[in-house]
């Protein structure tokens, strides 16, 4: 599965204009969105909504009661793709310590995930070797968002509300089922923003 220098390029310039820091939305920073989770505009939990695994099977979120996630809107043939590989390092990293990060395909920016969920299980397993859950195919924007997204991008603090615009957009959820933070496609998973973050709602 190959990604055009063409598509690359559109990719990464879409995330440009979308937002310059590792925060995303890119005028936000982490320190207003944590402050934001504990307020009484902390908004919605995720773990009260149900979502289906990659297997087609449905999923209580609660069953992650307890754990810190981080929730990304995954494609195959993306630019980022290759962020896989850092997700899978944040998952050995702190798995044991009760982090999960779950995969949520999304075909919705630029029709980079067309494959089937047998397709996408076959790609990351074979690439990534990933170990983390991994879910059906969802809509990340638009009309047709999928409830958790809605939940994410307009019942979280207002820092980290706002339309996903491209694959690998991340949001950090806490133990308790809130947005505690968001970041940009164009962060790595393992930059020091993201893993201060987790280690921080770990604690």
């Amino acid at each position: 599965m190959k990604t055009s220098v063409t598509g690359l390029a559109l990719a990464c310039l879409l995330c440009i204009s979308c937002g310059k820091s590792a925060h995303d939305p890119a005028s936000r920073n982490s320190t207003s969105a944590s402050a934001a989770s504990k307020s009484p505009a902390r908004g919605a939990c995720i773990k009260s909504l149900k979502v289906n695994d990659i297997e087609g099977k449905s999923v209580k979120l609660s069953a992650y009661k307890g754990k810190v996630l981080l929730i990304v809107n995954t494609a195959s043939q993306c630019g980022f793709t290759r962020q896989y590989a850092d997700l899978q390092e944040l998952q050995d990293a702190y798995e044991a310590k009760g982090f999960s990060v779950l995969g949520f395909p999304s075909n919705d920016f630029g029709g980079q995930e067309p494959g089937s969920s047998e397709q996408i299980r076959d790609f990351v397993d074979k690439r990534f070797k990933v170990s983390f859950p991994m879910f059906a195919k969802v809509s990340a924007k638009g009309a047709s968002k999928s409830a958790l997204y809605k939940t994410l991008t307009e019942r979280s603090p207002q820092a980290t509300q706002g339309e996903v615009r491209w694959n690998f957009t991340k949001f950090l959820i806490d133990k308790e089922g809130f947005v505690i933070d968001r970041f940009s496609p164009m962060t790595s998973p393992t930059s020091d923003a993201v893993t201060e973050a987790i280690e921080r709602a770990l604690k």
